[in-house]
């Protein structure tokens, strides 16, 4: 063989072991498992890495030292509508669905407008972040509270999950959707982990999607005896007070560290993003804003009111992702981030594709989950509640409203008056003072921003109550539901 044909063979294994090698290179990294816990009614400041100095949540402390932590991430005022945009990726105003059951829930008769009508499940024509995650790949499951519609084919076993048990409800002697035997006695929050550990453990060649919404801490406030002795006799701190209502969240932090553990004990911790979230604020703040029969088994402070309210105690929420590789341990993200923002977030951790005609409001974390210090794309969150939530003897925690926050400014406008309130929640985080007066340039331009995104996707606005009633002495609201 001639010298000219060995440098032709040498220079076909030279580009030939290249190619290979770019094509092994260019193949996708395994796909993360995704483990999102959602906990119901848990305040910003109800565990002890965001500032509790009575509640103990060693495994979410854990969890937050060992990846990170952000600051100002925001939910709906109660469950159903964050479920729903957690689930579609969209905003209030697409999906319809403003909070817990129809209007004549409260008494919006002796008020002013009219709310604008409520779906009351999740829409059949949206696709959910499981189904999404499917197409990619994931085996999915959910167990705990769905709230988006539960019989048929709006059960989440007909939206996306292979396997999905719904309950909430009780905490003790609860029923189950479909009905599986459940043993005698057993605590809510402990046998939906083992639910959870039991799918990890047969699934654990991943990927995997597994979403865990826990009926705790929501009412009726119940705990194992055991942990409310525990903190019977521990002082009450900064409003922090409830034996009974610690001890459900030191149930859920059990969740939290079973589940951690069993990711370590498999062997696939390096390769699970796991997320530890709430989906509105805490119920407490309340007599504070004179509300005083609402109820505080909690405190938000230093956050304004409760869950209800689109003031930030009943809006933001903790926010803890832990992802080996790419969040830094102990890091802190203060970037406004918002419940449409998961959906997007999840189709980027597992290299799935985006809804081909399903309109996404949110923008993906993972930028901030490798570099907390960096920015989003948009300028600005929002918040549309067309409706009332009342508590009780015709008191209100919240009236019709709308919201924008961009970076530290948040303005907020009230539709019966048209009353307009703008705060900086760096310098002022409990919303005390309104500056609209003080600096209408800024109020003009947020109030424009905010008149031209409800202009963009359609939010209806509540009529005027053209049959005004005055509502009649001590009558009070409709009893709430069990897991509003």
């Amino acid at each position: 063989m001639n010298r000219p044909t060995y440098v032709l063979i040498a220079a076909l294994w030279l580009c030939s072991s290249v190619a290979a090698f770019a094509a092994e290179t260019a193949k996708p990294a395994s796909q993360p498992n995704i483990v999102y816990i959602l906990a119901d009614d848990l305040g910003w400041t109800d565990t002890a890495t965001y500032g509790s100095r009575y509640y103990e949540t060693p495994n979410i402390d854990r969890l937050a030292a060992q990846g990170l932590k952000l600051t100002r991430y925001h939910n709906c005022q109660n469950c159903q509508p964050t479920r729903a945009a957690l689930m579609t990726g969209q905003y209030g105003a697409r999906t319809g669905v403003y909070t817990v059951g129809g209007i004549e829930r409260f008494n919006w008769q002796s008020r002013p407008l009219r709310p604008v009508d409520n779906v009351e499940q999740l829409p059949l024509d949206r696709v959910t972040i499981a189904q999404q995650l499917k197409v990619a790949g994931y085996s999915t499951a959910m167990f705990g509270k769905w709230h988006l519609g539960q019989n048929g084919e709006h059960h989440p076993g007909r939206r996306g999950f292979d396997e999905a048990i719904v309950t909430m409800g009780q905490h003790f002697g609860f029923a189950t959707q479909p009905k599986v035997d459940v043993p005698k006695g057993v605590y809510l929050a402990d046998w939906l982990t083992d639910k959870a550990v039991d799918f990890i453990q047969r699934k654990k060649a991943g990927p995997f999607f597994l979403y865990l919404p826990h009926f705790g801490v929501h009412s009726p406030h119940d705990a194992k005896p055991e942990l409310i002795e525990k903190f019977k006799s521990k002082p009450a701190a900064g409003g922090h007070h409830s034996a009974t209502y610690a001890a459900m969240i030191y149930s859920v932090d059990e969740s939290v560290g079973r589940i951690m553990r069993t990711l370590e004990e498999l062997g696939i911790a390096d390769n699970t993003v796991v997320i530890f979230s709430s989906d509105n604020g805490g119920v407490g703040g309340y007599a504070r804003e004179g509300i005083k029969k609402a109820g505080d088994i909690t405190d938000n402070a230093p956050l304004r009111s409760g869950k209800g309210s689109l003031y930030e105690g009943g809006i933001r929420d903790p926010f803890v992702v832990r992802w080996p590789g790419v969040t830094k341990a102990g890091s802190v993200c203060d970037v406004p981030a918002i419940h449409v923002d998961v959906f997007p977030t999840f189709l980027e951790i597992a290299g799935a594709k985006r809804p081909e005609k399903q309109i996404l409001d949110g923008e993906s974390l993972v930028k901030l989950f490798r570099d907390p210090s960096a920015s989003l794309q948009r300028e600005a969150i929002y918040q549309h509640f067309p409706g009332y939530l009342g508590a009780g003897d015709n008191q209100w925690r919240t009236t019709p409203v709308g919201l924008i926050q961009a970076g530290d400014w948040k303005l907020m406008e009230f539709f019966e008056d048209g009353r307009l309130e703008l705060y900086n929640l760096r310098d002022d985080i409990g919303e005390t003072q309104n500056l609209a007066a003080a600096m209408p340039d800024k109020t003009k331009e947020l109030h424009a921003k905010m008149l031209a995104w409800r202009e963009a996707v359609k939010a209806p606005l509540p009529k005027p109550n053209k049959e005004l009633a005055q509502p009649p002495a001590q009558k009070k609201a409709k009893r709430k539901t069990k897991a509003d």
